[in-house]
């Protein structure tokens, strides 16, 4: 089965941005893409590893023991 490829609009919606978001990383070559003709399409999988691979962890902050109040 061919993977779901998603229009520039599917994509905001999917990260609840502007269109102009999706297709800024595209022009910056940021996420991958594929051209069908004129229209541009963002495979599925391509998304998810763009939000993975932005995704901030937090960080884990060591407990004080020792320290006077």
């Amino acid at each position: 089965m061919a993977e779901r490829l998603l229009s520039v609009a599917q994509v905001a919606e999917l990260l609840g941005t502007t269109e102009r978001f999706p297709r800024r990383l595209i022009a910056e070559r940021r996420v991958t893409f594929v051209k069908v003709g004129r229209h541009v399409r963002i495979p599925e999988s391509a998304l998810v590893a763009f939000i993975e691979n932005n995704t901030v962890q937090p960080i884990r902050r060591r407990p004080r023991y020792g320290r006077a109040a």
